[in-house]
């Protein structure tokens, strides 16, 4: 199994809600706000040689996570443990697909790789950069994205929902318009119209360096003619747009929490987290815009993350469903727009 385990996680990529640090042989899990606390400064790294005794694939990840296990590093961009970091980058130095785990782990691992690994090793230590944006590419819902510093490393248990076309909160074959609003890399938007091949999808963002990233990607799956990124604050400009789904891992992060989040957060764009003093503000706005952009019988969903509770405080006249995944995760609700028009007709009478 330990030969699958780090293709296991790209197709259901870890929350950043769910890190795990690792240091001195004591394994702390939990929330990276509460963690970075728990973090001592990284000393300066020695040089990391290779033992010549790690002659194959198999033993040069052991190897690696090893060496990352001894360090003080945080996980949670697309993996969730040393020995998953540790692969990500091994393949990645050898030119292996993770799906062919089982076939290249006895392989020998070449010479010209090993320079690589230690480079990369060397580097996420050092810089504490999150493997995905050392290669330049995660999964995400069993796809592949391309990655890097202007945008956010995909992780959602929205990939989950995604992979089950959203049932039994929606009808697959009737889900014809959605939009993802902070699409970053596209990560969202691409898996919607891979895994609902009748709709056609909107990926909104405010940041050009963002739909920049989700062009390509959309270009590498093939998806330009059904996934059209758009430029805006939220629906401001999708003028009179509607859609049987809004979905959205928007920012939630309270702003002042921003600097505290561990050293991987850091490299990520603080666009994509920080949302005003309460985290809420994008909540706020996805709330307020639902109504005017969803078809009868449309849903809305998003991923709040760890202010699922403060979104429960602020509008106790909504009805949330609040979702549990199979492969871990939470902090996502569903409201419906009738949902939302009735409690919009009670505000009034």
């Amino acid at each position: 199994m330990a030969a699958l385990s780090h293709a296991l996680a790209g197709l259901w990529p870890v929350k950043s809600r769910h890190v795990i640090v690792i240091a001195a042989a004591r394994q702390f899990v939990g929330d990276p706000f509460m963690t970075s606390s728990l973090l001592p400064p990284t000393p300066s790294v020695a040089p990391i040689v290779m033992p010549a005794a790690v002659r194959t694939v198999q033993q040069a990840v052991a190897w690696a996570a090893d060496c990352l296990a001894a360090q003080p590093l945080v996980y949670g961009h697309g993996t969730d443990n040393a020995y998953d970091e540790a692969a990500a980058l091994v393949f990645h130095a050898a030119g292996h697909a993770h799906a062919d785990a089982a076939r290249v782990y006895p392989l020998v691992f070449p010479t010209t790789a090993a320079v690589i690994l230690v480079g990369l090793l060397e580097r996420r230590i050092r810089e504490r950069l999150p493997s995905a944006y050392l290669t330049g590419r995660t999964w995400f819902a069993g796809l592949e994205m391309r990655v890097g510093q202007g945008v956010l490393v995909p992780r959602s248990p929205l990939a989950e929902l995604i992979v089950e076309q959203f049932v039994p909160f929606l009808e697959p074959e009737q889900v014809r318009r959605v939009v993802d609003i902070g699409t970053g890399s596209g990560c969202i938007a691409i898996a919607c119209a891979y895994y609902l091949p009748l709709a056609q999808v909107d990926a909104v963002d405010i940041s050009p360096v963002a739909l920049e990233r989700a062009r390509e990607n959309i270009a590498l799956h093939g998806l330009a003619s059904r996934v059209r990124p758009v430029l805006s604050d939220h629906y401001a400009g999708l003028g009179g747009a509607h859609y049987d789904l809004i979905i959205a891992n928007p920012p939630y992060v309270p702003a002042a929490e921003v600097a505290a989040l561990p050293a991987e957060y850091q490299h990520e764009p603080a666009l994509g987290l920080a949302a005003g003093a309460d985290g809420l503000d994008s909540v706020r706005a996805l709330l307020q815009g639902a109504l005017e952009h969803l078809n009868p019988g449309g849903v809305l969903l998003v991923e709040v993350g760890d202010t699922e509770a403060a979104v429960a405080a602020t509008w106790p006249q909504l009805p949330f469903l609040w979702l549990e995944f199979a492969h871990g995760g939470g902090g996502v609700f569903l409201i419906t727009r009738e949902q939302l028009l009735a409690a919009a007709e009670r505000k009034v009478s």
